[in-house]
């Protein structure tokens, strides 16, 4: 079958390290559904493993891909909960988390084989296209939201960075919360397409804001860092799931922390819970998943390079 796949590592050009070819089909086996792809989308996780990030050599090669919809063996529409555990029933207390791609093969071919219980029905109102946004970068933005910030409709939020996946998702899911949201971004292209999604204000990266807020959503990492920091009310929250400009800030701000009583929360993907309720929440409020381009498979080395060069504005999803 026909997939997007790493070869090797490459830490330094990790689109070097990607191929396109054939590669086996997946085999069933018991607890196991084989699932054909009629969907799936980038993230910046598919760059981290060309780079090695969790994928060390010995498991090459390996399909890159987290998030899909498509068809179970038996027609059922699905989507994909892409956090695997060893029994194949959710991750137990004993074991480690593992994402597709680190230990099993993805998404990004024309079958993938999950164990069945990561199965979950896709709303018959999203496209394939838009369910397969949801598992990766939505999912993170719900959970960093809804679990981990700790607001309220009314509340201010701070979204850095404007135009990728978990930004879009964060502004989306946080009007249709009744939240007040403000975005920063380097682009201004970008900053007034985060306003026509509903952002109430924005900035350029770095600018004073006009008062504090209650809650920062911090994906940029190094180059945001002290800025959130800074905008935070006393008490407020930090909440991270990502450091794509690097994970080391010239200055940590402990003082101003640990003085204002500030909350830093980590923040990684979410349950499947989690994500049954972004499903029912877009099944029935008609939040859609914001999308920048679909790309056929066999043209996903383009969609990788425009990921990587932050040329986008939502989710690239590919169609096997």
């Amino acid at each position: 079958m026909f997939a997007a796949y790493a070869a090797r590592i490459d830490p330094d050009d990790p689109l070097s390290a990607l191929e396109l070819g054939d590669l086996p089909e997946p085999q069933a086996r018991p607890g196991w559904s084989v699932v054909t792809v009629r969907a799936a989308s980038l993230n910046h996780h598919d760059l981290w493993s060309l780079r090695g990030v969790g994928l060390p050599a010995g498991r090459l090669p390996m399909i890159l891909g987290c998030d899909a919809a498509g068809v179970d063996e038996d027609g059922n529409e699905v989507v994909l909960h892409s956090v695997i555990g060893q029994s194949g029933h959710g991750v137990g207390p004993a074991e480690p988390r593992s994402i597709l791609t680190e230990r099993y093969q993805g998404t990004f071919a024309q079958k993938v084989a999950v164990p069945t219980w990561n199965l979950l029905p896709k709303p018959a109102g999203l496209s394939f296209e838009q369910a397969a946004c949801l598992p990766t970068a939505w999912l993170t933005a719900y959970r960093m939201l809804f679990t981990n910030a700790g607001v309220r409709p009314g509340d201010t939020v701070l979204v850095q960075g404007a135009g990728g996946g978990v930004s879009t998702a964060l502004v989306v899911l946080g009007k249709a919360a009744g939240l007040r949201v403000w975005v920063t971004g380097r682009d201004g292209a970008k900053r007034e397409r985060a306003l026509e999604l509903g952002a109430d204000a924005v900035f350029e990266s770095g600018a004073r804001l006009p008062e504090r807020v209650d809650a920062v959503m911090e994906t940029v990492g190094a180059a945001t860092w002290s800025h959130s920091v800074k905008s935070l009310r006393p008490g407020g929250t930090i909440v991270i799931s990502g450091a794509t400009s690097g994970a080391n800030p010239s200055a940590v701000e402990l003082n101003r922390i640990f003085f204002l009583e500030l909350r830093v929360v980590g923040s990684t993907m979410g349950t499947k819970e989690e994500l049954a309720g972004l499903l029912a929440l877009c099944a029935n409020s008609g939040v859609r998943p914001v999308i920048d381009s679909v790309l056929p498979l066999a043209e996903a080395r383009e969609g990788f390079a425009r990921l990587a060069a932050g040329d986008l504005f939502g989710k690239i999803v590919l169609n096997p």
